[in-house]
């Protein structure tokens, strides 16, 4: 790996801004060192941005379209420059440059469980509207994130032509699926992640090695067990939406035990898994269909939006706003992982020298 001092990689990675945008963080007008700042594209509810900021970066300028996420993102984020226009709005004269880009378009089209249009679906073509943005700003680093289902053989040719796309447009990449359990998580959850750095700075990006204490259900949220729902809880957003439990959702167990981690915490709330104060859901003998342990019924309940929120590991600090609870779910479950996001940001820094 090509390591550069820290006085080489300052004057590096200034080579990429213009000189307006380098005078400007040079004399501190975006408040944070240059060699830090952010873009975060698909911001969402923001848990890349605060893994980032927990390794040391600092997001300048941030975009989310989706307005029932916004207010959330800007609440915890008052210092970031937003802008809630649809990427595909924006011109490239009002997107700073920065050090590093961090986001993850949305993902639905290549779900394994949604439509799977893939590229032919105008989410899926959001991927190009960040590369557009990546050739603008021509960052040092950028990491991109989404679900497992881009690899299947259905979207090998999309996904290849994706990753084409960032070498073309000036970076060594690498790509990985992760599990969230391996990086100090409390959940299983698979994730795609494709990292780049600009070819002249010779790195060759390597994902940072699992760890191998695993996080709990019971250490993330045992001490909410007993605690009221709703507004007399002394920490925000632990309330639970009221609706059905489907057929689908009854086809197979949805309980994880206090001693293990979570099932994926997904973005509807009609899904979000169940509590592990229950017992795990026993066969009902007819095909694809679990029942709850008989004389335990009264101890099924899905996790709260806070619950999720602290499996997904973040801080209770962060306030999840929403007129109701099932738009709180669907910010906690499409967000990346803040402690996942943290040991890339880490493992970048340390790729980078700093």
């Amino acid at each position: 790996m090509n390591r550069h001092t820290a006085s080489q990689m300052t004057q590096d990675l200034f080579h990429p801004f213009n000189t307006s945008a380098a005078i400007e963080l040079e004399t501190g007008a975006l408040n944070t060192p240059a060699h830090m700042s952010l873009l975060s594209l698909f911001a969402g509810a923001g848990g890349l941005d605060i893994g980032f900021h927990k390794a040391g970066f600092n997001t300048i300028w941030a975009n989310e379209y989706d307005k029932s996420i916004a207010t959330s993102y800007q609440h915890h984020f008052r210092d970031v420059a937003f802008d809630g226009r649809s990427i595909v709005d924006i011109p490239e004269s009002d997107i700073p440059r920065a050090m590093g880009i961090i986001g993850g378009p949305p993902c639905q089209s290549w779900s394994e469980a949604g439509a799977r249009r893939g590229v032919n679906d105008h989410r899926g073509q959001l991927f190009f509207e960040y590369i557009r943005v990546l050739k603008h700003a021509q960052p040092s680093f950028f990491v991109a994130e989404n679900v497992s289902g881009i690899l299947h053989e259905r979207n090998k040719v999309a996904f290849k032509n994706i990753i084409e796309m960032f070498v073309d447009a000036g970076y060594d990449v690498s790509w990985k699926k992760l599990n969230a359990s391996d990086y100090e998580v409390p959940q299983d959850r698979e994730r795609v992640f494709v990292v780049g750095f600009k070819k002249d700075l010779g790195i060759k990006f390597e994902f940072p090695a699992p760890i191998a204490t695993k996080a709990t259900m019971k250490d993330a949220i045992y001490d909410l067990k007993d605690l009221p729902f709703g507004n007399s809880c002394s920490i925000p957003n632990h309330e639970i939406t009221d609706t059905g439990f489907s057929p689908m959702f009854m086809s197979r167990n949805r309980v994880r035990a206090w001693d293990e981690p979570s099932y994926t915490i997904l973005a509807m709330d009609r899904h979000t898994p169940l509590h592990p104060q229950a017992p795990k859901m026993v066969n009902s003998g007819e095909k694809d269909k679990k029942l709850f342990a008989p004389g335990h019924e009264d101890k099924y309940r899905r996790l709260s939006v806070r619950e999720c929120a602290r499996i997904q590991t973040f801080p209770d600090d962060y306030q999840f706003i929403y007129t109701h609870p099932r738009n709180g779910y669907k910010m906690v479950g499409n967000a990346v992982p803040v402690n996942l996001a943290y040991h890339i940001a880490m493992q970048i820094k340390k790729h980078l020298g700093f």
